[in-house]
């Protein structure tokens, strides 16, 4: 008799989340739907002023795998997700994925994630398209993310990212949709537990990735549906720059955070 097949990782999924309260359902609704339900849920709510928890809460009476809410009271969105990942890893975590609380993963996300690991990735940065349900313009659609791509081919070759010590090339990553193995995150760090203003938290944590392995990919099939409301609130110039190593930043601190 063939042995059957090996005993699938672990994959916990991580969500930061601060006064979420209006967004996080319909992220909760589009996990819920996913093709791959065989994961936990963990949110970490960051000192939210809203029900964003108890939305979260009475989602996790019916939905169709483990939730987890917890706790950070640390400003931002690397020591929410820094806490959330180190959560699920503590609890038998072996594989972890991360969007945020007003995005919308496609329906094989969760599946995406999970063969991109089985291929050897130890970390996957996925792509980001407009949310369909905020009705885009041709250039959101369009304009933008071709200029977001302009900028990530400069990061790939601005001398900071080409240091010897990186065994990975760089790419392009965004918070709302990487996963990473348990094993590789703790192995280089973790997020950096830095405010919002201070940090692109992502890219952080993709250069200590780098630092650590060669196995990390950019894959287009990984499609999370991301929310137009910093681009419509700043407009595309200082929206840009923002992504562009915080080059613009609001003069007050709560404008940082758009909701």
């Amino acid at each position: 008799m063939s042995p059957g097949p090996p005993p699938r990782q672990p994959l916990w999924a991580v969500i930061p989340a601060y006064d979420e309260e209006r967004s996080i359902g319909a992220t909760l609704t589009a996990l819920a739907a996913q093709s791959d339900t065989g994961f936990t849920l963990v949110v970490v709510d960051n000192a939210s002023t809203d029900g964003t928890a108890a939305v979260v809460r009475r989602f996790a009476a019916t939905a169709p795998f483990p939730v987890h809410v917890v706790d950070e009271a640390e400003p931002g969105p690397g020591a929410a997700a820094d806490t959330g990942f180190r959560f699920a890893v503590a609890h038998g975590a072996a594989l972890l994925v991360r969007t945020d609380a007003d995005c919308l993963p496609a329906p094989d996300w969760i599946a995406t994630a999970r063969a991109e690991f089985a291929r050897g990735a130890e970390m996957v940065c996925g792509r980001s398209v407009p949310r369909r349900d905020e009705s885009p313009s041709f250039a959101e659609r369009h304009l933008l993310p071709a200029l977001v791509r302009l900028t990530s081919l400069y990061g790939r070759y601005r001398g900071a990212h080409r240091h010897p010590r990186y065994r990975a090339p760089y790419v392009l990553c965004h918070g709302h949709n990487l996963a990473i193995t348990a094993d590789l995150y703790v192995r280089c760090g973790g997020a950096p537990r830095l405010p919002l203003r201070d940090s692109s938290d992502d890219v952080e944590l993709l250069n200590r990735a780098r630092e650590h392995s060669h196995r990390i990919v950019r894959s287009e099939r990984l499609v999370v549906r991301a929310s137009l409301r910093r681009l419509r609130a700043w407009g595309a110039r200082r929206t840009l720059l923002w992504y562009w190593d915080r080059r613009y930043l609001p003069a007050d601190d709560r404008e940082v955070h758009v909701r």
